[in-house]
């Protein structure tokens, strides 16, 4: 039985049980098959792996095992963020695999592919390379040497070319930055530090179990930096494991929310930086950023839960900014691909041009909205796909939740349900296991209790 399984963003598994040899052996010829067949020799493959545990050993392994397929080979010399190798994917022209399993606990490990243009792997590229996973790719070239590269110059560069480095610097500012013992830590302090930017740091060296805490940007993954913040009154900002989602917090030590930070970015690049087009936001997003886009006379593109669609409608479309509600975004001039680090700075890029606290700005946004929007998400453990599915077609039959009449649905994953008071529900399946996510949204929590608890005794009647 195979048991290599590609999800939303490529194969991820328990390390030394799925994910070993054996199988990673698979997915390297998997992986030269597909290319093979789409550019023969012609392009190269670039590989990076993020700080887990055993990921540069299976990273190197595998470099060895494609160059002597007769592939022209690079690894870097060192961890890398997933965003960085994903730029130098499209600025090489080449293909790349990433070792880690981001935001995944520390047990896992696993391998991103990432095609040419430096975003994730579209579907038909994904069911190609899983047909393959058993079958052996026969070299036609001899073994080539593979070559130890460093990645971070190339992508620093293009950073200068996306953020007003210049304006951060002379607003003199000063942050609190959690590493959260990740990928991108060391990099970003780099950065911090060829462009005079103030910092506060902690949690940068590597450690294969993130500090005893998951290795997502999520405030209760991140209690020092609350801490730090609270104590020092500035604001704190965070990456994943890999590099590619975002954390923050005020001056106040409270943390806030990607779809918020989504949102307030979307003005500053309309307002401050004159940037025109449309949002791109999952159907998992705040119903928030529809609102707000519509404020400002900005279109909405939405898509499947997955920045694999977000990145696919950047290519497609004239996208200012896209973002998911699980702290990944990227922006028109970028990859199309999430980046924690690319997101960090544009805040502090927001923060210099308003020559505001954070705080204050997010108190704005606020009071204009002039209402919440407060979200959360039940995970139901099913036997079966087709029990998911029965769930879903019978959820289409509702007409009212709570006295509220159901305004509209979405059909593009799973089923969201649109109230009339703006409040929602999306109901879907997940990518990667065999549960249900019902994601709730409303203005006050005894709302979403409520709703939470129609929406659960519907499904269980």
């Amino acid at each position: 039985m195979n048991t290599v399984k590609f999800g939303t963003d490529g194969w991820r598994a328990v390390l030394d049980k799925d994910f070993n040899y054996e199988n990673v052996n698979k997915v390297i010829n998997a992986v030269s098959l597909y290319i093979y067949k789409e550019s023969g020799y012609d392009k190269a493959i670039i590989i990076g792996y993020d700080p887990r545990n055993k990921a540069d050993e299976f990273a190197f392994y595998t470099a060895e095992k494609l160059g002597e397929a007769g592939f022209d080979v690079e690894i870097s010399k060192n961890i890398v963020a997933t965003p960085v190798l994903a730029y130098n994917a499209l600025n090489k022209n080449a293909y790349a695999l990433m070792f880690t399993a981001s935001h995944n606990p520390p047990e896992y490990l696993g391998i991103k592919f990432i095609p040419p243009y430096g975003g994730p792997a579209e579907d038909y590229m994904v069911k190609e390379i899983t047909d393959n996973l058993e079958n052996t790719f026969k070299p036609e070239r001899k073994p080539i040497q593979i070559k130890e590269v460093s990645f971070e110059a190339a992508y620093i560069n293009h950073l200068k070319t996306v953020i007003d480095f210049e304006k951060i610097s002379k607003s003199n500012i000063s942050i609190n930055y959690d590493g959260h013992h990740g990928a991108a830590g060391k990099l970003f302090l780099r950065i911090l530090d060829e462009n005079n930017i103030k910092y506060n740091a902690q949690n940068i060296e590597r450690d294969i179990n993130f500090g005893g805490f998951m290795p997502d940007p999520k405030e209760q993954y991140l209690p020092s930096l609350k801490k730090l913040c609270k104590t020092n009154s500035l604001i704190g900002l965070s990456n994943d494991g890999d590099g590619d989602r975002f954390g923050v917090f005020d001056e106040n030590g409270t943390f806030i929310s990607p779809n918020d930070i989504i949102a307030m970015l979307l003005k500053h690049l309309v307002k401050n930086r004159n940037f025109k087009g449309k949002l791109a936001k999952t159907v998992g997003a705040s119903t928030m950023l529809d609102l707000y886009a519509k404020k400002y006379g900005i279109e909405t593109v939405e898509t499947p839960v997955g920045f694999k669609w977000l990145g696919s409608a950047m290519r497609k479309d004239d996208i200012i900014i896209a973002g998911e509600e699980s702290g990944g975004l990227s922006i028109k001039g970028h990859i199309p691909e999430k980046d924690g680090i690319l997101a960090d700075l544009l805040i502090m890029e927001m923060l210099a041009y308003s020559n505001k606290k954070l705080c204050d700005m997010h108190n704005s946004f606020l009071f204009e909205l002039n209402r919440k929007f407060i979200n959360k998400r039940t995970d139901l453990k099913l036997a079966s796909k087709d029990e998911q599915d029965k769930i879903i077609e019978k959820a289409k039959e509702l007409k009212e939740i709570s006295g509220c009449k159901i305004a509209r649905t979405n059909n593009i994953d799973g089923l969201k349900l649109y109230l009339e008071d703006n409040s929602s529900i999306l109901i879907r399946k997940s990518g990667t296991e065999p549960l249900l996510r019902i994601y709730f949204e409303a203005d006050n929590e005894e709302k979403i209790i409520n709703i939470e608890k129609k929406i659960i005794d519907f499904i269980k009647i």
